[in-house]
């Protein structure tokens, strides 16, 4: 079985209008004294109206719903304590008239020189599953095999309709925003590991990227652990959803691992079309239609989806998740994404209701 890891990256905001508030330091500096919470659990984001989460290394899908919900936990009551609320959502549904003040660190600091409009408008989230796979060839052979996949997780996934207060009408706004950075978007299809080692190194000798987390691929081999990390979805609303995605994402890799020990051909998908796909899945999120990577043409979303769970099956079978994924899933399906759940709860309660409910979401454990 192969281990699992979550990272998730939340908004800090004002309870009564959600506001972001400047208030990274004081959260984290409560926090660390927080007895739910072990040292380096909880970190710095880009933007100081962020913080982020990390998970141990999880066995099975108990222990990462566990951990989530201790983490979320411990971190809203240190953010209640400075006066502000955490939020899972994958974009800054109200923003700021000022810029917005950057972390201190020598890597946030460059950042902001080298694009200061991007990052003043980086109040994006995401939630980054790390799935364990010791060898480096099985590694690459997983990445280059999922990359079809993602648009389907990215639409699934979408937690960020609203920014700075309007709709823009995509469900994933944090994809879209996310791709001006210079090395983004579906990671190339390598050839094997030497391939991409000589890739990533032109990329950084050419100074397109400062180091390997400026990679901001939807999914990459991590630069620190013997991981593939997928980075495609949105931050989710609630522990339950990132656990129903944790798994799903395990599963993806596990599938794509076992294909690549089979010498199943990998598969063949032109940029150009993975780059559309992506595009037309964070503007519809799985309500609209989606780019098929069984047949690569456009089909009514909930097809898509059905070919996406096929495809997971063998990978659910190997981890023991079948069971627990189609509970979550259950319930996922009934309510809807996030992207749903935030036009429906401003629909129905305005700015000030979107905000609370998007608060009683970061510690809920169930829909």
């Amino acid at each position: 079985m192969l281990t699992v890891g979550v990272e998730e990256e939340y908004l800090l905001i004002d309870p009564r209008d959600g506001t972001p508030l400047p208030r990274a330091a004081e959260v984290l500096a409560a926090a660390d004294l927080a007895p739910a919470l072990r040292p380096s659990e909880a970190q710095h984001e880009l933007l100081q109206v962020q913080v982020e989460t990390a998970t141990p290394v999880c066995e099975d899908l108990p222990a990462v719903a566990r951990h989530l919900s201790r983490l979320r936990a411990g971190l809203a009551s240190a953010a209640a304590q400075h006066g502000c609320r955490l939020v899972p959502v994958g974009a800054a549904p109200f923003g700021l008239d000022e810029p917005v003040p950057v972390t201190e660190g020598t890597r946030y600091r460059r950042a902001r020189r080298q694009a200061p409009a991007l990052v003043d408008d980086l109040m994006l989230n995401g939630m980054h599953v790390h799935v364990g796979v010791e060898d480096e060839e099985e590694r690459l052979g997983a990445l280059v095999r999922l990359r079809p996949w993602l648009p389907v997780l990215i639409a699934l996934s979408a937690n960020s309709p609203y920014f700075r207060g309007r709709d823009t009408h995509f469900a994933s706004w944090r994809t879209v925003h996310f791709d001006q950075w210079a090395v983004s978007g579906p990671p190339p299809a390598f050839a094997d590991a030497a391939d991409h080692r000589r890739r990533v190194t032109a990329l950084l000798a050419a100074g397109a990227v400062a180091d390997e987390g400026q990679l901001y691929w939807h999914a990459r081999l991590s630069a620190r652990y013997p991981t593939v990390e997928v980075r495609a979805a949105d931050v989710q609303l609630t522990a339950a959803d990132a656990e129903l995605f944790a798994g799903l994402v395990r599963a993806l890799v596990v599938r794509s691992v076992l294909d690549e020990r089979a010498g199943e051909p990998r598969p063949a998908v032109p940029e150009e079309l993975l780059r559309a796909a992506t595009w037309h899945a964070a503007r519809t999120g799985p309500r609209g239609r989606l780019v098929s990577p069984v047949d690569g043409t456009a089909r009514p979303a909930a097809e898509v989806v059905a070919e996406f769970r096929a495809h997971l099956a063998p990978g659910l079978r190997a981890t023991g998740d079948t069971e627990r994924i189609a509970e979550l899933w259950a319930d996922f399906a009934r309510v809807g994404n996030g992207a749903d759940r935030q036009r429906r709860w401003f629909r129905e309660g305005g700015r000030e209701g979107l905000a609370e409910r998007l608060v009683a979401s970061t510690v809920r454990t169930a829909r």
